[in-house]
């Protein structure tokens, strides 16, 4: 099949959008699908402004946390309460914003909603619909380019998870519990470590502007490691969507008194 190439945009010009036979539109509709429910999920639980926690065990779920508004029960607020509790406000407005960000401006993220939304381009050998094509140097997707300040922010947020998901081992009233909570909790900040030390501004940090490796024998020796973390990056992402939604509704749920927590000790 003969073709020539468009002048204006240095791509050949086919008369069909594609030569592809399969069903390449499946991932990304099934990704447009998925985000949009995980999003529309993720909205109406920070706006809830209710069973976040479990008293009993000190559950907190992820979405609130830092739990810092006014609002806030004093047993979840472990870095006090200062935002004032309006509706509009999230209880953890300090910490949403930029975990947002840091997974917007995701290259995984950034590749998947691209295709998803966009349809820049929709697959690989797909022609997409748009006509030019400025890549990440005009607003609003320079920004992207802060990927890696979000980065930094979100590492501490994912500690401060982490330290809630320990303190939940501390009954209120004293002594070690130990429930089907808290293996969530925790399964869900190690996949968090997981997403957030796979990410390429982490590769970047830990072996980035170094000319040679052998100087630097353990930085070396962390970048290797970052490095197999972040061949698995796209999966930490999905897993952590899927973590972080499923600890969220376990709170949710027995918070709300839907369901009884499996308790192993304590």
């Amino acid at each position: 099949m003969s073709s020539t190439t468009d002048a204006s945009t240095g791509r050949a010009t086919i008369a069909a959008r594609t030569l592809r036979t399969d069903r390449w539109w499946l991932p990304p509709l099934a990704t447009f699908v998925a985000f949009v429910a995980w999003v529309a999920y993720a909205t109406v639980r920070a706006f809830m402004q209710n069973h976040y926690f479990v008293p009993e065990y000190g559950y907190l779920t992820p979405f609130y946390s830092p739990c810092v508004s006014t609002g806030c029960v004093e047993e979840a607020s472990h870095f006090g309460r200062f935002l004032p509790d309006v509706w509009w406000l999230p209880y953890a407005a300090v910490s949403l914003p930029f975990l947002l960000l840091f997974r917007l401006t995701c290259y995984y993220y950034r590749k998947a909603y691209y295709r998803a939304f966009w349809l820049s381009p929709p697959a690989c050998a797909v022609a997409e619909p748009h006509r030019r094509y400025t890549g990440e140097t005009r607003f609003p997707l320079i920004l992207q380019n802060a990927h890696r300040y979000f980065f930094y922010i979100a590492g501490i947020i994912t500690l401060i998870n982490a330290y809630d998901a320990v303190l939940a081992f501390a009954k209120p009233g004293g002594g070690f519990g130990l429930g089907l909570g808290n293996i969530i909790l925790v399964v869900n900040v190690v996949l968090l470590f997981g997403y957030t030390l796979s990410c390429h501004s982490c590769r970047s940090a830990v072996g980035g502007r170094l000319n040679h490796f052998s100087k630097h024998p353990v930085r070396y020796k962390l970048w290797t490691q970052v490095s197999k973390l972040n061949t698995r990056h796209n999966q930490f992402a999905w897993a952590t969507l899927v973590s972080l939604a499923v600890t969220d509704f376990y709170v949710m749920a027995v918070s709300a008194g839907w369901i009884s927590d499996l308790r192993i000790v304590g």
